[in-house]
């Protein structure tokens, strides 16, 4: 006679599930706390001398001939005579270099306004804290002064800078502590915190985002008293008491159509919405866009501001090999136009590989895993985050 199967009851779940996630998170800062020894801290690589003078748009020679004379940062050598750059120190160059009369600067200037950028989906797994990731770090590299936020309470954003949630975060230091009703707000100024990537802020994440999404419902339910009660312009007027300090804010949405996915929208200048190229994907992508339509034109008959500089479609983890997937690929370059973007987020197992470490293809060298594999990865990103470059500048009247 054959024996029944054993399993386990589990008489009181939220005891288990709560166990479960403590172990986890201890688990993950351990990892944490090995990979990135001994003080538990990321820190970015440096550049050499080939790819500092790539990011400057200037000759190798040239930048030897810096180095040599004494101009500018010193750059570490190394035996052999190596030469290699912080990203601090690149950008350092470029204020040095600027004073010949080129601009090496791209930040913003006279008029041109702040660049707020919601990456958002209503599906999660669509790509977008690596797209918000790697398009806050392209954009750091090429001199931009960044704020990235992460808006997603499962704070993976955060997790890719280096800060863990559930270890690194006090009460009242997310994005919450900005928006929120009660006596208890503050400054974004003073929330906004620096990164080991230079050039770039974090807003970061965690649980207490969700508290908005209970707390403006119940202020709405009292009826609106001012201005500053509305839930829709708050994101907006925290990111414009920082205007003055960043040229680009790149937000990490929630793969749901909340509270704070409205207000990053009518906090935009600039959105892009990733899309997996498998049916299922652009099904969901299809009932997304039209709530998101629903509400937002709730949202402009109250009085929101919904001019956007662009609205483009993103398509991510394209393995352009699939049959499918590139006739979905046509099926929405066909009926969207140029707001596709020209270039898709390639599957790469480079990305992959980078993730498993919480890193970014542009945090990790070349030699980390093979040369083409690598060299293909960051030449499909940089494609993309180029696009997205361009419009930028575009929506500040520069030239392509």
């Amino acid at each position: 006679m054959r024996e029944k199967s054993k399993f386990t009851v589990i008489e009181d779940a939220d005891d288990a599930i709560r166990a479960d996630a403590q172990a986890l998170s201890g688990e993950l800062f351990n990892l944490r706390a090995r990979l990135f020894p001994p003080s538990a801290t990321k820190e970015l690589r440096s550049f050499s001398s080939g790819e500092a003078s790539s990011l400057l748009g200037i000759t190798d020679a040239y930048l030897r001939q810096l180095s040599l004379a004494g101009d500018g940062p010193t750059p570490h050598q190394a035996v052999g005579g190596r030469r290699s750059y912080t990203l601090g120190q690149i950008n350092d160059l470029r204020k040095f270099l600027s004073r010949e009369g080129r601009d090496y600067l791209p930040t913003r200037r006279g008029s041109e306004h702040l660049q707020v950028i919601a990456v958002t989906n209503f599906k999660g797994g669509s790509g977008k804290t690596t797209t918000s990731a790697h398009l806050a770090q392209y954009l750091a590299l090429r001199g931009f002064r960044v704020l990235a936020v992460d808006l997603d309470p499962q704070s993976s954003l955060s997790a890719l800078f280096g800060v863990q949630p559930e270890t690194d975060l006090g009460e009242n230091e997310t994005l919450y502590a900005a928006i929120r009703y009660d006596e208890r707000r503050l400054p974004l100024a003073n929330i906004a915190r620096s990164t080991y990537f230079s050039g770039i802020d974090l807003v970061p994440g965690n649980l207490e985002l969700q508290e908005f999404e209970h707390d403006t419902p119940r202020v709405l339910a009292r009826g609106v008293r001012g201005e500053h009660d509305l839930f829709f312009t708050r994101i907006k007027e925290t990111f414009d008491s920082v205007e003055s300090r960043y040229d680009v804010i790149v937000v990490d949405c929630p793969p749901q159509l909340g509270f704070l996915t409205l207000g990053a929208l009518c906090a935009a200048t600039g959105v892009l919405v990733t899309v997996h190229p498998q049916m299922l994907d652009v099904a969901s992508m299809s009932q997304f866009l039209l709530m998101t339509a629903d509400l937002l034109s709730v949202v402009k008959n109250a009085g929101g501001n919904l001019r956007y500089d662009f609205l483009r479609y993103l398509v991510t983890r394209y393995e352009p090999q699939d049959g499918p997937q590139t006739q979905i690929v046509g099926f929405l370059r066909n009926l969207f136009g140029e707001r596709v973007l020209i270039n898709p987020m390639l599957k790469s197992t480079a990305v992959s590989d980078a993730g498993l470490t919480k890193q970014t293809l542009y945090e990790i060298s070349r030699q980390s895993i093979g040369r083409s594999t690598y060299a293909r990865a960051v030449e499909a990103l940089d494609a993309v985050n180029g696009e997205v470059e361009q419009l930028i500048k575009r929506s500040w009247g520069r030239a392509a």
